[in-house]
């Protein structure tokens, strides 16, 4: 089968390696697409993911595909069913898996980072985490339940009612996702801050986004209830706390560098009794993301950017392919 491995850092190549044989208790899944995201990137850079990728290794975490074979104790996909695949995959026996944190796994692995991913025809992966789509979410769309559910996860860990107002800071495709959620979510106000006015635009004519700030050139009123950190940067960061009223709730779902830090006034934590709160991966989320998806309260299929092919991932990767909101790769017709 055809595969794209990742062979060392910023160095990747397309290789026809064996396909992989089920274990009992495995699924062996055809990839119809797999999604490109800033985890991605940074393994191609040499930097962690939510674990290590050691090459040689094929990338690909967001997938879906079809189901082309099943191990002997696998009764809850059968052959040619259309799937989506959490990779994230969890021992149970560490301390925190055995207090109901299975994110914070001592032992975490997962496809695409640990084990050979989707960025190939075929990958495999235990049935506990492949999960059948319903007829009406398309293939493209359910590559992006990773990142969907990753997103509800850190909803779950916030306490979102309707009478909030809410910003999202962050115009990549994971903010765009936080736009739609919080309104699914029934939070009554969306605001949202970015640095591409095409992209602030579309997000206010489409999807009923009240107020726009161009986070280059504009001031962010201290006006929210919930923040939304989206991008991982210390002066979005930085914004993030500055945009709360009192009692509010700000999430750091961007991802930083790992020796980065950001600035705050402490007193004003204290003061206006501030929540902020990190959100990692994404445990017990699939489910609602893929309802999200069947329901149509969530529309990503407007948010992809690019659609490409094995060969041209790395040029997504290294930044020559300019303008990605998302892009995903097609592996298999």
């Amino acid at each position: 089968m055809k595969a794209l491995v990742l062979t060392g850092t910023k160095k990747m190549e397309i290789q026809d390696l064996a396909t992989p044989e089920v274990k009992p208790n495995e699924v062996l899944v055809n990839t119809a697409y797999a999604g490109i995201c800033g985890t991605d990137r940074a393994l191609y850079a040499g930097l962690p993911g939510s674990a290590d990728a050691v090459p040689p290794i094929v990338l690909g975490h967001e997938n879906s595909g079809i189901v082309a074979a099943i191990g002997s104790d696998v009764t809850n996909v059968k052959v040619g069913d259309r799937v989506t695949v959490d990779p994230n995959i969890y021992c149970g026996q560490c301390e925190y898996c055995r207090t109901d944190r299975p994110e914070l796994c001592d032992n975490l692995s997962a496809v695409g980072v640990t084990r050979d991913g989707g960025l190939a025809e075929s990958f495999t992966a235990p049935s506990s985490v492949v999960y059948p789509i319903p007829d009406n979410v398309s293939l493209k769309a359910a590559a992006t339940t990773e990142p969907i559910s990753c997103a509800v996860h850190g909803m779950t860990l916030l306490n979102v009612k309707p009478y909030q107002k809410a910003l999202v800071i962050g115009d990549g495709f994971m903010g765009q996702l936080f736009v739609q959620l919080l309104q699914a979510y029934g939070v009554h106000q969306v605001d949202f801050a970015g640095i591409v006015d095409e992209k602030l635009a579309f997000n206010k004519e489409k999807f009923g986004v009240v107020n726009t700030f161009n986070t280059t050139r504009d001031s962010i009123p201290a006006d929210y209830d919930v923040v939304i950190e989206a991008v991982g940067l210390p002066q979005t960061q930085e914004q993030a706390v500055e945009a709360t009223k009192k009692g509010a709730q700000v999430l750091m779902f961007g991802v930083g560098k790992p020796n980065q830090t950001f600035s705050m006034n402490t007193y004003e934590v204290y003061q206006k009794q501030l929540k902020i709160q990190g959100a990692f991966i994404n445990p017990y989320a699939f489910e609602d993301g893929i309802a999200l998806l069947s329901s149509g309260q969530l529309d990503v299929e407007s948010l992809i950017s690019h659609e490409v092919s094995l060969e041209q991932v790395e040029d997504v990767l290294n930044g020559k392919v300019a303008g990605v909101s998302k892009a995903v790769v097609k592996v298999n017709d």
